[in-house]
């Protein structure tokens, strides 16, 4: 169902696309960057509601003032198919992913736009994705992020990590009727994602001055009680990955390898040792609850067959 949707002649370069499931209040402060954008590429933003509890509400819908901002509403089917909803609507040629609790950097579209541009051998673009480091567990969110994508850079400036926080494709790459997210996908659909390309051979590009900045506005227990159900229902998903035989998880010994990264970066003072001791009881409390996940669970038949990609 539409809720808004202006009338606009000409087709943008960008259609930012955004999943909000109750998350009116995260997501006011991301429209406003997209607002700040400045001399960046055309665009257009759609908002998928995904059921939520209340529809958009005023503070919300007023942006339509500044912004060529269209609000659709679906019923709750998860976050993988209010994208695919927010696709086969859109117009432009690129589509931007989004999460409603970021906030793109003020010339984000113009350096993200200008490496897609130059760049027409690659079709999928990772942007810097960053924590806002106004806290402790911002401090560490920011911790995580950029030592992770720093270890998963490729040395032919692709990166193995793929974050629908900050992730664009070209629409030729896309199926627009089925859609690119898998629907079963509750939760890691961008790792889903990742392991597809994978299968077929393709990585991300990484757009280092293109970044997005990950807001954390829950308490430290509220975090640790979101990693425990997002672990349990993202287990699930890495069953699916895992039945594709695609290796996506890094080993124990790299994974000790990004920790001791960590540390070392935590030395830093616009970090501080005790944002990683944060990161570590997060890491810790996911690491434990997908061990058990794994005991118990039944993982499902490998796909008869995948494709790579998908043109429209």
């Amino acid at each position: 169902m539409v809720e808004y949707q202006p009338i606009s002649p000409s087709k943008p370069f960008f259609s930012i696309i955004i999943a909000v499931y109750n998350d009116w209040i995260a997501l006011s402060p991301c429209l406003r960057s997209l607002a700040q954008q400045i001399h960046g590429p055309t665009f257009e933003v759609i908002v998928v509601d995904d059921g939520s509890m209340d529809a958009a509400p005023e503070v919300i819908r007023q942006w339509v003032d500044y912004l060529p901002l269209s609000i659709v509403r679906q019923s709750h089917a998860g976050i993988s198919a209010a994208r695919n909803y927010g696709i086969r609507i859109s117009r432009s040629s690129i589509l931007l992913f989004v999460d409603a609790d970021c906030r793109l950097q003020t010339d984000c579209l113009t350096a993200l736009g200008s490496t897609i541009t130059n760049s027409p051998q690659h079709n999928y673009f990772q942007l810097h994705v960053v924590g806002d480091c106004s806290g402790t567990l911002g401090r560490a969110e920011d911790l995580r992020l950029r030592s992770f994508q720093e270890y998963m850079l490729q040395p032919d400036g692709r990166i193995r990590y793929l974050n629908t926080a900050g992730f664009a494709i070209r629409r030729s790459a896309v199926n627009i009727e089925k859609g690119l997210f898998d629907p079963i996908a509750l939760r890691a659909e961008d790792t889903l994602l990742l392991a597809n390309l994978m299968q077929c051979g393709e990585l991300p590009f990484f757009v280092a001055d293109a970044t997005v900045q990950h807001a954390v506005s829950l308490s430290l227990i509220a975090c640790l009680l979101k990693d425990i159900r997002s672990a349990i229902i993202e287990g699930r998903t890495y069953d699916i990955i895992a039945s594709k035989g695609v290796k996506i998880r890094v080993s124990h010994r790299q994974r000790w390898r990004v920790l001791w990264f960590t540390w070392k970066a935590a030395g830093q003072p616009s970090f501080g040792r005790s944002a990683w001791f944060v990161l570590v009881a997060r890491q810790t409390v996911q690491r434990i609850i997908s061990f058990g996940y794994g005991l118990v669970r039944v993982r499902p038949k490998a796909p008869a067959s995948t494709n790579c990609v998908s043109r429209q």
